[in-house]
């Protein structure tokens, strides 16, 4: 399943996400916007992760002054997704 989300409060722009709803994992992560090398790496590293252990690895950072971030953004989006199912 193909999921959009506009970020708040941080520099990217949109989040697409590709889940796999059987098996509850994140197949894939696409950022628009922001530092890309990083989020580039973000999306490695959660790639075929499953939506839980991304969300406890990435609720609550926090990027500069900001109460959020990019992969505090993330976490919150698959909580959301989470609260739908």
């Amino acid at each position: 399943m193909e999921y959009k989300y506009n970020p708040n409060g941080v520099c990217s722009k949109e989040f697409i996400f590709d889940i796999d709803e059987t098996k509850n994992i994140v197949r894939d992560l696409q950022v628009v916007g922001g530092c890309n090398g990083n989020l580039k790496g973000i999306a490695s590293l959660i790639k075929n992760m499953e939506v839980e252990e991304v969300i406890k690895k990435l609720s609550g950072i926090q990027c500069g002054f900001r109460n959020t971030s990019c992969p505090d953004q993330i976490a919150q989006v698959l909580n959301a997704y989470l609260a739908r199912k």
